[in-house]
């Protein structure tokens, strides 16, 4: 069984997200918002963090399962439920379904990292591995709701999803009554519809902004169309934003009340994801973070007090070691170098000295000797090293290439 054209054509109103709130109350946690000293700095006003990621499940997806699947009928809840997701929508509906006794069945793509697989089934879900993207995730998912009569929850396009998401703009507003913006990831855009209707019912002035990830931003040219557009091959490290067509549902709401949708580079969403992490101590996964690189792209477009919401945390430990690094390089703080020098006793203790006199801290070395581009009496080595910043990096290179190193890159 999956919802009908009825459902799709019903509006979302604040008396739905309120009805949402109730039923949410002593299931989903009233999350905390902590303030960003740092981007309050560079934007000139308050900037604030709304902690999804703190949610019970990692994200705020548990709010719009659960009350999509509080509110089937009782024949409906005999049959089951099925979900398609890489992570965050799965363990929301898996952990949704225990606490009102239904049966769930959770589709995940084969490359789905193994903390999100494990943690979905921990809620008692089934997890099925199918396919490699979503997208032919999402089609199975769909094969077996016809199959079995189970119901298909889907992650952002239903009304009591984008209800219960909006539960997140109630708490914006009780907990920073004075906000003027507030900014939110958008990958189907389910999240940034339930809180604009929440927010703009009781304070049209707020201005909601979207952010999507620069290679998955489906919204900008739906909203140009006016209409869902679909992207051929949607690509970005923020998999919870990570997706080809707006929802039918959240598309008009956002198209009429969210005021703009912005994107982010790779690059931004990696810097953003380490401030995080250094600065106020959250882990966060990347589309999470798609807000603080907003306004790390452009502190000055915000008006404060600011909201920035971290929808979610559940970022896979190999993807964060990359991202961090990726993060870390993109701010000047690595610096990968290649260079020649004679292969005798001594000669790489020689180059170590150089870059420690130079407070660099190296991570890796790669010493080659048996290249046949080398001459007889050559090596080559490659750092990896960290340093302090760009200007650091300029002051590594400077005195390596004084103490009569060439540096090959």
């Amino acid at each position: 069984m999956s919802y009908s054209t009825a459902d799709l054509s019903r509006t979302v109103t604040l008396d739905d997200v309120r009805g949402a709130q109730k039923m949410l109350s002593g299931v989903a946690r009233t999350t905390a918002m902590e303030g960003s000293r740092h981007l309050s700095q560079l934007v000139g006003a308050p900037v604030l963090f709304k902690c999804e990621n703190l949610q019970r499940t990692g994200s705020f997806k548990l709010r719009g399962a659960y009350v999509r699947i509080a509110g089937l009928l009782p024949e409906e809840r005999a049959a089951g439920v099925v979900a398609a997701s890489a992570g965050n929508h799965a363990q929301g509906v898996a952990l949704a379904s225990a606490l009102l006794g239904v049966t769930s069945t959770v589709f995940m793509p084969r490359g789905a990292p193994l903390p999100k697989i494990s943690a979905t089934q921990d809620y008692g879900a089934e997890v099925r591995l199918h396919g490699q993207v979503v997208d032919e995730t999402l089609a199975a998912a769909q094969e077996h709701a016809r199959q079995t009569g189970a119901v298909f929850i889907h992650p952002f396009d239903h009304p009591d999803v984008i209800a219960g998401q909006g539960t997140v703009g109630l708490e914006i507003l009780e907990q920073c009554p004075e906000v003027r913006t507030i900014v939110v990831g958008v990958g189907g855009g389910g999240l940034a519809a339930g809180i604009a209707v929440a927010v703009k019912a009781l304070r049209p002035e707020v201005r909601i902004v979207g952010v999507q990830a620069e290679g998955a931003a489906a919204y900008p040219p739906s909203l140009a169309a006016g209409r869902p557009v679909s992207l051929a091959h949607p690509a970005t490290m923020a998999d919870g934003i990570r997706v080809g067509r707006p929802g039918d549902v959240p598309f008009g709401i956002v198209g009429d009340l969210v005021d703009e949708v912005r994107t982010v580079t790779e690059d931004q969403l990696s810097a953003a994801l380490l401030l995080c992490l250094e600065r106020a101590k959250l882990v966060v996964e990347p589309a999470g973070a798609s807000p603080v690189a907003a306004l790390l792209a452009e502190p000055g477009a915000f008006e404060g007090p600011v909201v920035a919401v971290l929808s979610g945390g559940n970022v896979d430990p190999v993807l964060m070691q990359g991202v961090l690094r990726h993060g870390m390089a993109a701010q000047g703080r690595y610096l990968a170098v290649r260079l020649r020098l004679t292969d005798r006793p001594g000669a790489l203790a020689t180059l170590l000295g150089v870059l420690s006199g130079a407070d660099a801290n190296v991570l890796d070395v790669s010493h080659v000797r048996t290249d046949p581009r080398l001459g007889l009496t050559e090596a080559e080595v490659e750092l990896h090293l960290e340093t302090k910043g760009p200007e650091h990096c300029v002051e590594v290179g400077r005195a390596l290439r004084d103490a009569g190193y060439t540096v090959m890159r």
